[in-house]
């Protein structure tokens, strides 16, 4: 079975807008880099050539990779989860229970995930972790670098 993309209607309209740019007017650009290489005469020694064939072997790749993604995408919408609980689309505070430090995050599904911009996969270690769970509730994330305990302040549905 292929693998589910938890992905919401924002983040799909943007791989559709970059699917529809890079099948069009990047195709188009890299098929005039081909062509311009070629005219330079023996493919054998043109490094334009060669550099040209592989952005057309990059683009292709990300094309195929955006098809797959588009065709096992599955939306979430934020009010599915409208009961308090955590879930995908979910911005939480937390709080580390040892040091009382708190932070922010969004709840997301792995292609939209971007811990620097603190945007957490549920698939993630911490992700698992919280999933399903209230305010005021304390949870373990299992972290490769080990355990440790946060306790849910507050669960919310704005971006």
């Amino acid at each position: 079975m292929a693998k589910e993309f938890k992905i919401t209607s924002l983040r799909l309209a943007d791989l559709e807008k970059e699917l529809n740019y890079l099948k069009t007017t990047r195709e188009r650009e890299i098929a005039a880099m081909i062509a311009e290489a070629r005219s330079y005469g023996d493919l054998s020694e043109n490094s334009e050539y060669d550099a040209a064939k592989n952005e057309q072997a990059k683009l292709y790749g990300r094309i195929a990779e955006i098809e797959n993604i588009l065709s096992h995408a599955v939306i979430i919408e934020d009010e599915n989860e409208a009961n308090g609980r955590v879930g995908l689309g979910c911005t939480v505070v937390v709080e580390m229970v040892e040091t009382g430090v708190r932070t922010q995050y969004r709840i997301t599904g792995s292609q939209e995930a971007n811990p620097m911009e603190f945007k957490l996969s549920d698939d993630s270690p911490f992700g698992r972790a919280i999933v399903g769970k209230s305010a005021n509730d304390i949870f373990t994330v299992n972290a490769p670098n080990g355990a440790y305990d946060m306790k849910v302040i507050s669960v919310s549905r704005e971006g």
